[in-house]
């Protein structure tokens, strides 16, 4: 720029505050578009029912709610143990529930048709999607998830 005349630096500089002045309020108001890699979620995004998250077919979203156990599975012992059960929400679609053992309590007593409250990360499939992270975060980057039964709560 300092080999620039004069008259072309004055150019150039008007150019750039143009440029700024356009640019500058649309950046505002659109902010530049996440990375390709997904930010795992955290309990500061609102989280969603389970309900409206497998009426959308979302997946990798936060969601909260309550359900009725139709189903206790055995634990998936493979890698990470996990308690598995079989939630009936209020829109009569069902819930699989996938409670890492090796980093909660085990929720003791389970029966079919008690009530668990709930808050984790929800996939979706098609048999109504798959809760986990229903535990606290081992890193400590994020608060995680819990379940409440019998009034007692697993984290």
């Amino acid at each position: 720029m300092l080999l620039m005349k004069p008259k072309k630096r004055s150019i150039f500089a008007a150019l750039a505050v143009l440029v700024l002045a356009i640019a500058l309020p649309q950046l505002q108001q659109h902010p530049a578009e996440p990375s390709a890699k997904v930010a795992a979620p955290t309990r500061a995004d609102a989280p969603l029912s389970a309900e409206e998250a497998q009426k959308r077919r979302l997946s990798r979203v936060w969601v909260e709610g309550a359900g009725t156990v139709v189903r206790i599975l055995p634990d998936d012992n493979d890698g990470h143990r996990h308690q598995r059960f079989i939630l009936r929400l209020s829109n009569g679609k069902t819930l699989l529930v996938a409670h890492n053992i090796d980093l909660a309590p085990r929720l003791r007593g389970l029966r079919r048709g008690e009530r668990v409250a709930f808050s984790g990360e929800f996939v979706s499939n098609s048999k109504g999607g798959v809760l986990h992270w229903t535990h606290h975060d081992p890193s400590g980057r994020r608060e995680g998830g819990w379940l409440r039964y019998r009034g007692e709560l697993y984290r």
